[in-house]
């Protein structure tokens, strides 16, 4: 079972209100700068906020697929953009360190596993063995129901743990409903409330790589 072409799937949406007594305005749609263990994010939109309780301090945070950026009322247009550019900067590198620092051993995906199929699957998934492997061709992960063998790819160790809580989700259910992906294997991935949303990241991330190609889903062997 290899992780391949599935069927197509829209990203979930998040709606952005604004906080009282600021003004709120997009600023220019721009693409963000890639870096080799960074998710994804072709284009990134962001939302300039003004408050008048700020006088000095800016400050940038991601809320859904935006990013909001926190300035003073009164910061001339002209410093704008440049005060931007440096705060989606620190967010862009601050996330980059997050990344680096995960603990990223086999023990630590195996308990996750674990925890996941008791959160999502009722405990009916029980591996023996789930592990990082170098980049495969052509999937994300890969599962033999024979042994109980769960294979990550570690390009999915630079990804936000709800994309890798999908994959592990989606091997998991092979383990329980094995032999390809009928309606009720569907049924029990589609438990993880994030699998529409982890399905197009993925989508954009297999854009960034060679390998795996463009693939959503995990098909049988």
């Amino acid at each position: 079972m290899t992780m391949s072409d599935g069927a197509q799937r829209a990203h979930e949406a998040a709606e952005i209100s604004a906080t009282s007594g600021t003004a709120v305005r997009p600023h220019a749609i721009r693409p963000l700068q890639q870096h080799a263990s960074d998710p994804p994010m072709n284009v990134a939109q962001v939302e300039v906020r003004r408050s008048e309780r700020r006088r000095k301090t800016v400050s940038a945070r991601r809320e859904g697929d935006r990013i909001i950026v926190l300035v003073p009322s009164g910061l001339p247009l002209a410093a704008e953009a440049e005060v931007v550019d440096r705060m989606i900067s620190k967010l862009e590198k601050a996330d980059q360190r997050r990344t680096l620092g995960k603990d990223v051993s086999d023990e630590r995906l195996f308990d996750r596993a674990m925890l996941l199929s008791r959160r999502w699957l009722d405990g009916s998934a029980v591996p023996t063995r789930v592990e990082w492997v170098p980049a495969m061709r052509t999937r994300w992960a890969s599962c033999t129901p024979d042994d109980g063998t769960i294979r990550v790819s570690n390009l999915l160790q630079a990804v936000p743990e709800y994309v890798l809580d999908y994959v592990l989700v989606h091997e998991l259910a092979h383990l329980v409903i094995p032999g390809g992906h009928p309606p009720e294997f569907w049924e029990l991935v589609d438990r993880f409330p994030r699998t529409e949303r982890a399905i197009g990241f993925l989508e954009a991330y297999s854009r960034m790589n060679t390998t795996p190609t463009a693939q959503h889903s995990t098909a049988t062997n």
